[in-house]
């Protein structure tokens, strides 16, 4: 099981590294719920979420979140202490905090230029987040850490990219119709129309023929002489005398 996950992380890691570019470090947005969530299962954050993925990470929060989690007393000071040990990374809501789900998915804005990763046991934020295209998503299973499968939305993004880019752009086609029409010749540019599957030769195909009714009666009754005609005689004993 635990080879598994390591295989399936390795694997949507590299979703979007070929899609969306990302790079390590990989910066890792956390708040609260995850925190609170590794403080109940003893999970050391630094050390399992860089084992889990594989390369050098940074973890990071808001002021929001931090915030956030000193509003909620001191039942969750443990989670708040943890959360306050990472890196505070900018947003947008100096002096005026909101709330933690509401924060992070602002710092998403523009398609994630910055290649977040969010961590956050959340359900509500993790249903905004499948809906954003190229947001991983970390969340706690029991004592696992666990990177999702990439969304839907996130899957048709990186195809539609791809379409595009293998399509010849506008100044691509222009290009390649002027090329045409300066070295190939005048008799190779011309399209002949498909020939459309013919009929049978009317000539090739023979019609049968009627047989008349005397033919017939005369044919059957030919035949029925020939077979009285056939008939054989008995054979009579020759005398011994």
């Amino acid at each position: 099981m635990k080879v598994r996950r390591y295989k399936h992380a390795r694997r949507f890691l590299s979703f979007y590294k070929n899609n969306y570019q990302f790079r390590a470090p990989y910066q890792i947005l956390i708040d609260g719920t995850f925190t609170n969530m590794a403080l109940q299962y003893k999970i050391n954050l630094k050390e399992q979420i860089p084992k889990y993925i594989g390369e050098e990470v940074q973890l990071l929060t808001t002021n929001c979140a931090i915030s956030e989690m000193e509003n909620l007393g001191s039942k969750l000071y443990g989670a708040m202490s943890i959360l306050k040990r990472f890196k505070v990374r900018k947003c947008a809501h100096h002096g005026k905090p909101v709330g933690a789900s509401e924060c992070l998915l602002s710092m998403l804005v523009d398609g994630n230029q910055h290649h977040y990763f969010i961590a956050t046991q959340d359900p509500d934020l993790s249903n905004q987040l499948r809906k954003v295209p190229a947001a991983p998503l970390l969340y706690i299973n029991f004592n696992a850490i666990v990177l999702e499968k990439p969304s839907v939305v996130s899957q048709k993004t990186a195809d539609s990219k791809i379409s595009n880019n293998l399509a010849p752009s506008t100044e691509e086609k222009d290009t390649l119709k002027k090329l045409k029409q300066r070295f190939l010749p005048q008799a190779e540019r011309v399209r002949f129309k498909k020939k459309k599957p013919k009929g049978p030769n009317p000539l090739s195909v023979k019609k049968k023929k009627k047989r008349s009714e005397g033919n017939i009666v005369n044919k059957s009754g030919s035949e029925g002489s020939k077979r009285k005609g056939r008939q054989r005689r008995k054979r009579v004993p020759k005398s011994t005398d």
